[in-house]
C-alpha cells in the first residue's frame, strides 16, 4: 500500500506506542484496495490481530488497537482505545473495515 509503513504498524503491538494512530489515515484512505483480500494477506500486511472474534461460525473479525489505552496495562480496568475492525466473510476475504469506538472497560 502506497505510503503505509506496515513494519511500524506491526511493531506497535496493541497500539501502545501511538504509531498506529498516525498510520491509520493512510491505511483507511486505501481501504477499498483491501476489500476481497484474503485473511492471510491481511495478516501479512497488518500482523496478528490484537483481538479476534468468531461470529456465526463463518465470519471472523480482527481488531487492531489504534492508540494507547487501557489495553496497554495488564489488569487495568481503564477503557480500551479505538480499534480498527476488519471483518472477513465466509470465503475468508475482507468484507468490512471500520474504526470503532473505544471498547468498554472491564469490571
Amino acid at each position: 500500500m502506497s505510503g503505509f509503513d506496515a513494519t511500524a504498524w506491526k511493531q506497535d503491538a496493541r497500539g501502545c506506542k501511538g504509531q498506529r494512530r498516525a498510520l491509520f489515515n493512510t491505511l483507511y484512505q486505501q481501504r477499498d484496495a483491501l476489500y476481497g483480500v484474503h485473511i492471510g494477506a491481511v495478516s501479512e500486511l497488518l500482523g496478528s490481530p490484537d483481538e479476534e472474534e468468531l461470529q456465526e461460525q463463518v465470519q471472523r473479525v480482527y481488531y487492531y488497537y489504534l492508540e494507547p489505552g487501557g489495553q496497554c496495562t495488564p489488569g487495568s480496568t481503564a477503557p480500551k482505545s479505538r480499534r480498527l475492525m476488519v471483518r472477513f466473510g465466509s470465503l475468508g476475504t475482507v468484507t468490512e473495515m471500520l474504526p470503532t469506538a473505544p471498547a468498554p472497560a472491564q469490571p
